[in-house]
């Protein structure tokens, strides 16, 4: 991976291996975790490899000898961020369900807020 990715970003792009490996690491990291449903899970899996795909280039081989353990690690958060997106809001219980009322649309502008 190290070497593939280093020859990415003397290239400006991925290579197709590095593509590759990127999303095999993604599809194997996924499955240590457990989700509330499929959707979820591929909600998730679509965030880490956003991750990956959009901080590649930050791979550092003067700093980085172990281009897996950094890409595992890009990977892990961007699932994490997938994960906060869908289950938690700020003093929202576990299983609580979030709902959003919109202003303009709740009795059609009369008698709430006019905004």
């Amino acid at each position: 991976m190290y070497k593939q990715i280093v020859i990415s970003k003397a290239y400006g792009k991925l290579t197709k291996k590095a593509e590759d490996m990127l999303i095999r690491l993604a599809n194997e990291t996924i499955k240590r975790k457990s989700y509330r449903s499929e959707d979820d899970k591929h909600d998730c899996l679509y965030a880490g490899i956003q991750a990956l795909f959009s901080n590649w280039f930050n791979f550092s081989e003067e700093k980085y000898d172990n281009a897996f353990a950094y890409f595992t690690e890009i990977f892990k958060r961007g699932i994490a961020g997938g994960m906060n997106a869908l289950y938690k809001k700020k003093g929202q219980k576990k299983d609580q369900k979030i709902t959003v009322i919109s202003m303009n649309s709740s009795n059609d502008g009369d008698g709430l807020i006019s905004l």
